[in-house]
């Protein structure tokens, strides 16, 4: 599912136009960004979590040149399910 596919599917069942529920969708994925750059994470009970991880300092290989560099401590956003929401994934994906 896209974000043209979510933008649809909320005008659809809500009845707001398209145009509205577009600039409310980017704005609340900017509003989560601002605040995991601001190392602020953003909690959505019954839904889940965007966190921010931190990666520690690690030694990597580069196998085409044969060298050891370094890669340094550095942060990625990150996104935990509430268990609710992982329970309804696994009760209703078919395999």
């Amino acid at each position: 599912m896209t974000k043209a596919d979510i933008v649809n599917e909320i005008s659809k069942n809500t009845g707001i136009e398209k145009v509205t529920v577009q600039r409310t969708v980017e704005a609340f994925m900017e509003s989560i960004k601002d605040s995991l750059t601001k190392d602020k994470n953003v909690y959505l009970r019954g839904f889940g979590s965007f966190i921010v991880k931190k990666r520690a300092k690690k030694t990597a290989r580069n196998i085409s040149k044969n060298t050891t560099i370094i890669i340094p401590e550095h942060f990625i956003p990150s996104f935990k399910p509430a268990k609710t929401f992982v329970s309804k994934v696994k009760a209703n994906v078919k395999k």
